[in-house]
């Protein structure tokens, strides 16, 4: 019996929670940490390297990419451009990793080895309740 793509699909995972290493800090001063990235469409990367933004500055791609991809920060009624631009240098890179890892690898996962005892194990790297990496 064929599968359908709808059957297919239930089991793609296209959003991503995640925890921010700092945070961003409204107007208000409220600070928002965690938030969901969903994977990017061919829409994405496309129309994002036409906007004349990016045009006259190559950098301005990945606050395009990040506001387009990012589906909730907080309590945040809307990811803008504004907010992405005014993350913390280490969360924008930090997006910028799992934004490379979801969309190129399918996971937020990496492995690594203790150093002490050489095991080696999967780290989530997106984050996930309090206390986890």
């Amino acid at each position: 019996m064929a599968t359908t793509v709808a059957e297919h699909a239930v089991g793609l995972r296209t959003e991503y929670p995640f925890q921010l290493p700092r945070g961003f800090v409204d107007e208000h001063g409220t600070l928002h940490r965690e938030g969901v990235m969903r994977l990017a469409t061919a829409r994405d990367e496309i129309s994002t390297q036409t906007d004349p933004r990016v045009r006259q500055n190559p950098a301005y791609l990945t606050v395009l990419l990040l506001e387009r991809t990012l589906v909730r920060l907080g309590t945040l009624p809307e990811v803008d451009t504004l907010v992405v631009e005014c993350l913390f240098a280490s969360d924008l890179a930090f997006l910028q990793d799992l934004y490379r890892r979801i969309n190129q690898h399918g996971h937020t996962e990496v492995d690594v080895t203790c150093p002490s005892c050489g095991h080696g194990y999967a780290v989530e790297l997106a984050g996930g309740g309090p206390g986890e990496a």
